[in-house]
């Protein structure tokens, strides 16, 4: 199993920057792809970015692209979500997980989950 733990999240304002962290820990040489994900309130989750754990490949939601930015750090098996320029609308539960098998942007193609960190933004 793979182990996720976020955090970083907070409330600021619209505009402001936030960089959340996810560390990994247990089986994380099964992982394949890290990604990060959003809930609203009565909102379904939706997909917000993922990276392949080698590099070189990153996917992000047509909402956030140009705004927030994936990396990871493979000797902290740490991935990151640098998030500029906030909105309301970014308001959410952000959520971090992992794929044993192949980049994606669906939640389905993610095994392990962790348990969320909140992000809110004012106006």
């Amino acid at each position: 199993q793979v182990q996720l733990v976020e955090s970083g999240g907070g409330l600021v304002q619209t505009g402001d920057s936030l960089r959340l962290s996810c560390a990994a820990s247990g089986r994380t040489f099964s992982i394949y792809a890290m990604g990060w994900f959003r809930q609203a309130p009565g909102k379904e989750r939706e997909f917000v970015t993922s990276i392949r754990w080698t590099g070189g490949l990153a996917f992000y939601a047509d909402s956030v692209k140009g705004r927030f930015t994936i990396s990871r750090d493979n000797g902290k098996n740490t991935v990151y979500l640098q998030m500029n320029s906030l909105k309301p609308e970014d308001t959410a539960v952000y959520y971090c997980a992992t794929s044993s098998r192949v980049i994606s942007r669906l939640k389905r193609d993610f095994e392990y989950w962790g348990q969320g960190t909140q992000v809110t933004v004012s106006s």
